[in-house]
């Protein structure tokens, strides 16, 4: 599985367990994410999200996202986006291209 660093983490809120997610790449709900660093190691695919209070389906680099995460992540949080061998040749040829 190919993995490539689409964001950091910015800050946690514990009782929602939501992650604010500066983000340098595209994430859409679905995707399946990595969160690496100060303490965390763990994947899981994008339920929920929402940009300015407000759900979204995809966000671009650029964006600070809020998004549901299962376990609780720390500031500084490398957030890799996991792409595998599951994926059609057509989606992997979009992820190219659309970052």
């Amino acid at each position: 599985m190919a993995e490539r660093q689409i964001g950091m983490v910015t800050h946690y809120f514990g009782k929602p367990r939501v992650g604010i997610v500066a983000l340098t790449g595209r994430v859409a709900i679905g995707d399946r994410l990595r969160f690496l660093g100060h303490g965390a190691d763990f994947q899981q695919k994008v339920k929920s999200m929402q940009v300015d209070h407000a759900a979204v389906e995809t966000a671009s680099a650029r964006t600070e996202v809020g998004i549901r995460v299962g376990q609780r992540v720390r500031e500084g949080t490398e957030v890799y986006k996991v792409s595998g061998g599951s994926e059609g040749w057509f989606a992997r040829l979009r992820g190219v291209f659309t970052g």
